[in-house]
């Protein structure tokens, strides 16, 4: 599994409790550190990457059946979205599935956050060749009657 975005690792760890070999990925020194400290022990890899490119996964030559990007996307200009969705894809094993949240609302003061619509998410996944599998709307779980998410769902053939 390779949680993208990973910040302090909640998700990482949440999947890792199952049972999962699980792959963090997180640019912020400050979070992976935080993460690796929290999550210690857990069976969790912390790797410094970034998307769009993420050079050093993408060397590995690694393969994940599961990849999630939770409220990430967002912070990508937009020419970045589409070389980080065909590295996505690159990094998605066949028969894989690709879990992404959007964050939709007002952008936090000094906070990198771009407008993304989820069709254009929905057009990008499926000119890397994945599928969509499921499309979601919900509110937001802090509360905030502003935020709304778009939650995405794409597979890979086998």
């Amino acid at each position: 599994m390779l949680d993208l975005g990973a910040g302090s690792g909640r998700d990482a760890a949440a999947l890792a409790a199952l049972g999962h070999l699980v792959t963090a990925v997180e640019p912020t020194a400050a979070l992976r550190e935080h993460g690796e400290r929290l999550h210690q022990g857990a069976g969790i890899r912390w790797v410094d990457d970034a998307l769009p490119a993420l050079p050093a996964l993408v060397a590995e030559g690694a393969r994940f059946e599961l990849i999630t990007v939770i409220a990430v996307w967002m912070h990508l200009a937009p020419a970045e979205r589409a070389v980080a969705m065909r590295t996505v894809a690159e990094l998605l094993a066949p028969g894989g599935t690709l879990l992404l949240t959007l964050r939709h609302g007002p952008v936090p003061a000094r906070r990198r956050m771009f407008t993304v619509r989820a069709e254009e998410v929905v057009d990008q996944a499926q000119a890397a060749g994945l599928r969509l599998v499921h499309r979601g709307e919900r509110g937001d779980l802090h509360g905030r009657d502003d935020v709304r998410w778009s939650e995405l769902g794409f597979g890979k053939e086998s």
